[in-house]
């Protein structure tokens, strides 16, 4: 098993703006502090810290996360105008294979990175974009 080397972020760096933005998603989303944390892999207080603006370490795993929120993030702005359904839909049910009735947020809580990674692929592949 290879060791991820943590990475710190100053609270002005672009990777500490991308987490704060993730967390600012997350929570849009309806996804509480434990759930955001689960999710981005972090601890509480890491997620706490971070959205006060304050200084994290990040590892290479948990800055793929962030990345991989941001990313489902650009593809539903692709896929929906209106903020209710941009916002609302990561809490939707979803009746498609993947997802088996549950809703993509409820798929990615447990902090599965593949379950992130899928629903990512999933949400872009709507959009048209490829994988």
């Amino acid at each position: 098993m290879q060791a991820f080397a943590a990475t710190s972020l100053a609270s002005g760096s672009p990777s500490a703006a991308g987490l704060r933005t993730a967390i600012n998603i997350l929570e849009k989303w309806g996804a509480g502090g434990d759930t955001g944390s689960a999710i981005l892999r972090v601890s509480r207080s890491t997620y706490t810290r971070a959205k006060r603006g304050e200084a994290v370490s990040l590892d290479r795993d948990q800055l793929t996360r962030v990345s991989l929120v941001l990313n489902i993030h650009a593809a539903l702005r692709v896929l929906f105008d209106n903020p209710e359904n941009l916002y609302g839909f990561m809490g939707m049910k979803n009746h498609n294979p993947f997802f088996e009735g549950r809703s993509p947020l409820e798929v990615i809580a447990g902090g599965d990175f593949v379950a992130l990674y899928e629903t990512f692929r999933r949400l872009d592949a709507l959009r048209g974009g490829q994988w």
